[in-house]
């Protein structure tokens, strides 16, 4: 009688032991959950490799557009075919505009500043930042266009505000949490003496 109640209770466990096992080995679904666990440390690296290559093109971008504005103020062309100052800056402005507009509004982002100075000596000592196009009003008036005459020293400066593609995911390249960076290029030469050639 005593032998039959094991046999009875050892039949009985048997299936459940059996199920749980099968639970434990059943492989079903394990690409989904392996997944699951990866993706989040997979898109942040693939969203920090696109924003960081980004990033370095909009520099390229915007050192190309001030090295070739730089170019045309080195040679003359700008002074010898444009009479006023005003005129000169809209044309340059236009210029680089036309480059680098495909990172946003250039009227809200985009600020020039040309300066001449007397020595390489002054140059050096200057530290006065660039003023970027969220300063303060009067300060965005206050910036200088001096192209000067042939062999001037003249330093171009630009400044966009580079709206960062990925705030919240992989690398965050933004100052603040605005979302935004201020991206500044500066071309530093001598004009070459162009007058003698006309």
């Amino acid at each position: 009688m005593e032998m039959s109640k094991k046999k009875t209770c050892r039949g009985f466990f048997k299936p459940v032991v059996k199920r749980r096992w099968s639970f434990v080995r059943n492989k079903q679904g394990s690409t989904a959950v392996e997944f699951a666990i990866i993706a989040p440390l997979f898109l942040g690296i693939m969203f920090s490799m696109f924003e960081i290559g980004w990033f370095f093109y909009t520099n390229s971008v915007i050192d190309a557009s001030l090295d070739r504005a730089g170019r045309l103020l080195r040679t003359g062309q700008v002074q010898q075919s444009i009479a006023t100052p005003a005129d000169q800056f809209t044309f340059l402005y236009d210029e680089i505009c036309d480059v680098v507009d495909s990172f946003g509004d250039c009227g809200s982002r985009l600020t020039l500043e040309v300066q001449t100075f007397t020595s390489f000596a002054d140059l050096a000592a200057a530290t006065d930042p660039m003023v970027c196009a969220d300063s303060p009003p009067a300060d965005i008036a206050a910036i200088p266009f001096s192209p000067g005459t042939e062999l001037s020293i003249v330093r171009a400066r630009m400044c966009l505000i580079y709206n960062t593609v990925n705030p919240l995911i992989g690398v965050d390249l933004s100052e603040g949490d605005t979302g935004q960076r201020h991206l500044v290029s500066t071309v530093i030469f001598r004009n070459e003496p162009y007058e003698k050639g006309t």
